[in-house]
């Protein structure tokens, strides 16, 4: 999807995508990354996503990347809280406390805008993005992140039924992506109540991608 898809989405408050209520999959699973505390999680294509919030709350650091400006002023704004904001290589980056958020392509970050990546929580991004791009975006993230653990979550359903996003990405393609620099597991799936959209059954996954040198 190109960059003006995802703005017209958050300019007309079309984000249907946008999940109020923390996944179920991060409280249940997260711990199988064997994270210290104060770690600091990459969070990619994050939205204004309160899955943040829980991370914060359970002692980790957070570092978001996020297309949309006005998703992230929101979600500071809706917690009460004025970031400082400061600039890097053009891109801006929202801060306040163990959170930073960069705002821009997330192609056009680098290790240095990041800093310090200890694990990769992908609720939304990969299925977020058409096939054509998801072997970039995989990549991208090993590089910005040194290979380090993931916690990925994905949808499964017949795509010839509902176009995407979020996109169908099955256990195949999963490991396409991943298995030479991790280990693949899956470490639960369940049905999407309602379907897909309510128009086709779906499945939700949750993999743990371990670093294979650590694993």
């Amino acid at each position: 999807m190109h960059a003006d898809f995802w703005h017209q989405k958050w300019l007309n408050n079309d984000i249907g995508f946008h999940q109020s209520v923390v996944n179920p999959f991060l409280n249940t699973h997260f711990s199988a990354l064997n994270l210290k505390p104060n770690s600091r999680v990459l969070v990619p294509l994050c939205g204004k996503s309160g899955d943040m919030v829980w991370l914060l709350a359970e002692g980790f650091r957070v570092v978001g990347a996020e297309l949309n400006e006005g998703a992230v002023r929101q979600f500071f704004a809706e917690r009460g809280i004025e970031p400082e904001i400061s600039s890097f290589d053009g891109a801006d980056c929202f801060s306040y406390q163990n959170i930073d958020i960069w705002v821009g392509d997330l192609f056009a970050l680098t290790s240095d805008m990041i800093g310090q990546v200890d694990a990769v929580y992908d609720r939304a991004a990969l299925v977020a993005l058409p096939a054509e791009m998801r072997s970039d975006y995989a990549n991208k993230l090993i590089e910005l992140s040194h290979s380090s653990p993931q916690l990925l979550i994905t949808y499964c359903y017949d795509q010839s039924v509902v176009a995407g996003p979020p996109f169908s990405v099955g256990a195949a393609e999963v490991a396409s992506h991943y298995h030479q620099h991790y280990r693949v597991v899956e470490l639960e799936r369940k049905n999407v109540a309602g379907g897909m959209k309510g128009k086709c059954a779906a499945d939700e996954s949750v993999w743990l991608l371990e670093n294979r040198e650590s694993a």
